[in-house]
């Protein structure tokens, strides 16, 4: 007989496969498809990315006050996997559509396609966030539930960073336009989130009814004078900011500083393999490699403490990002930086379900100090977080290349793979990018985390004085 338990942390992990798969495809691929696709400046990108991310933002705390105050039979926040998920897949397709426009209405197009997504993804990820809060009364096993969304998230990330350029060959393949060959790649990318989302709802469960006393004033003043809360947003914050500033660099930096054509060779016995070492395999080994970390992280977390390990987590992430610029584009220079992307993604796959799991304990936080079941509110907040880092990250990226003396392809430079000689200061403020700065993000995030005030033994008595109000 099928453990009940287990079908719902599968299918709560369901959900975020299929947001992860849409997530990481923009944060890697959405500015260089606009630079080096769709055709806009690095600047005029940077504050596309900047202004429709900051809007999505905006509008999370404003979804989660909505899911707090829906009540239907399958719950608050469940009804929204249902209803949104085909909308969810439609705005991916537009958003990697390509018109034949002229340049003013193809920026006008990409503002409005761009926040339009951004709009769905909050109106579909901020009730699935949420739902973590009333799946469970248990902080152990939230953090288990956080476990299996982010592995799950991690595989669907894989598989999403894995096919993305072999599915964008394949539909070139036939003599078709560059732009064409992206947005029939995001079509079966969107198909398969569509699937998961509606797998999601099917299996999963909401066991906790909270109803909230106060007003959506009393809301919004509890949440800003939740400490705990203003402390682990501004982690978030740095953890997104980090995990963004790589990801958005890692096309640039292949196509420049590494090259297309560049191969790992490896022998076997008497045979000799060579694997073509470009960016989507770079990009996916680091998403097998944060599965590892997802699986560590309860065990550790329980060993250690939520706190104590993400501090832990963040010096060394800083330690080994300081020591990938000095690496050398080499042959076996090549292997050392897969050894280091494998150890800094297992890293931060410990670090999102430890996010994730540390924003259900704010909810109770909140929820004994507050008397407010704001659980989408403060979920909310974690997609705020989530979303600025990436906004602040992949505008980063573009401007500070911009300045640097970047120069974009052509279509028909990508097409070709053609090498171009990029200045000293683009090729430098690359390798910066990968290196010195998502170090500076980590040591803000140690510095912020230290003040958190939720430790595993003040969680515990939270916990007990809840379950006795709650009945």
């Amino acid at each position: 007989m099928v453990n009940r338990k287990v079908v719902n942390f599968i299918g709560y992990g369901f959900g975020d496969m299929s947001s992860s798969m849409f997530w990481k495809v923009f944060s890697y691929y959405l500015p260089f498809f606009y630079s080096n696709v769709f055709g806009l400046s690095l600047v005029d990108a940077g504050v596309l990315v900047l202004v429709t991310r900051i809007w999505d933002a905006v509008s999370d705390p404003m979804m989660g006050i909505i899911a707090d105050r829906t009540q239907t039979r399958w719950g608050k926040y469940r009804p929204y996997l249902l209803w949104v998920a085909p909308l969810f897949s439609i705005a991916g397709i537009l958003l990697f559509t390509t018109p034949d426009w002229t340049y003013g209405a193809k920026l006008i197009y990409a503002y409005a396609t761009y926040i339009f997504m951004m709009t769905i993804y909050t109106a579909i990820n901020v009730p699935y966030g949420a739902m973590l809060g009333v799946m469970t009364d248990d902080s152990q096993e939230k953090t288990v539930f956080s476990s299996f969304r982010m592995f799950f998230a991690y595989g669907g990330s894989f598989v999403a960073l894995a096919a993305w350029e072999p599915l964008v060959n394949f539909f070139k393949a036939g003599g078709g336009a560059t732009s064409l060959a992206w947005q029939h790649a995001m079509m079966v990318i969107a198909a398969a989130c569509f699937v998961l989302f509606l797998l999601t709802f099917a299996l999963t469960r909401e066991r906790l009814k909270t109803v909230s006393t106060v007003s959506i004033a009393g809301d919004f003043r509890s949440l800003l004078s939740n400490r705990p809360w203003w402390l682990l947003i501004g982690a978030a914050l740095c953890f997104n900011l980090f995990c963004t500033v790589r990801g958005a660099t890692v096309a640039y930096y292949f196509a420049d500083i590494i090259g297309f054509d560049r191969v790992l060779k490896l022998t076997i016995i008497n045979y000799q393999l060579s694997i073509l070492f470009y960016a989507g395999l770079f990009l996916s080994i680091g998403e097998i490699s944060n599965m590892v970390g997802v699986a560590l992280t309860v065990p550790l977390a329980r060993r250690l403490g939520k706190k104590p390990l993400f501090m832990a987590v963040n010096a060394v992430l800083m330690v080994l990002s300081i020591a990938f610029f000095f690496i050398p584009v080499s042959p076996a220079g090549f292997w050392l930086m897969l050894l280091f992307q494998v150890l800094i993604s297992i890293l931060t796959g410990m670090m999102s379900p430890l996010v994730w799991s540390m924003y259900a304990d704010v909810s109770d936080y909140a929820e004994l100090r507050y008397k407010t079941a704001s659980t989408g509110l403060i979920f909310s907040s974690s997609s705020m977080a989530q979303k600025f880092g990436g906004a602040i990250g992949g505008a980063a990226v573009l401007w500070l290349l911009s300045a640097c003396g970047y120069m974009p392809r052509s279509d028909e430079q990508m097409a070709a793979q053609v090498l171009i000689s990029q200045p000293e200061s683009a090729l430098l403020c690359l390798r910066m990018l990968m290196s010195f700065i998502p170090a500076i993000v980590a040591l803000i995030a140690i510095i912020t985390c230290h003040f958190y005030p939720l430790t595993a033994e003040r969680m515990a008595d939270i916990n007990r004085q809840l379950k006795e109000a709650r009945g």
